[in-house]
């Protein structure tokens, strides 16, 4: 089993900047990729980064240039660096972990609210 806890979300201006962070605890060795996933409102959850335990990183085209994901694996965490934020990146934010035999986990989400 994962466990995975979310903080750092809030509430900023448009053109604002916040850093999500996620921790993981349990079976931590087997975790293989890391990710951030974001809801908006009334809509499905989608895929905003992703990176491996080696450190590769897929990005969705909107958080290209703007987001960064990192991971500490020593620390079992993981990152979003959130710059230039803007309204439609409004939404929770859900930290998402696969580990090696395929099962996934899901943190709580951590609400992010950009005001323009």
């Amino acid at each position: 089993q994962v466990q995975l806890v979310e903080s750092g979300g809030g509430l900023v201006q448009a053109g604002g900047s916040l850093r999500l962070s996620c921790a993981a605890s349990g079976s931590t060795a087997s975790i293989n990729i890391m990710g951030w996933y974001r809801q908006a409102p009334g809509k499905q959850r989608e895929l905003v980064a992703l990176i491996s335990r080696g450190g590769i990183t897929t990005y969705a085209d909107s958080a290209k240039g703007r987001l960064t994901i990192s991971r500490d694996n020593a620390k079992n965490t993981v990152y979003l660096q959130m710059n230039s934020l803007k309204p439609e990146d409004t939404g929770v934010y859900y930290c998402n972990a696969v580990r090696t035999i395929g099962v996934q986990y899901w943190g709580q989400g951590t609400q992010v609210t950009v005001s323009s």
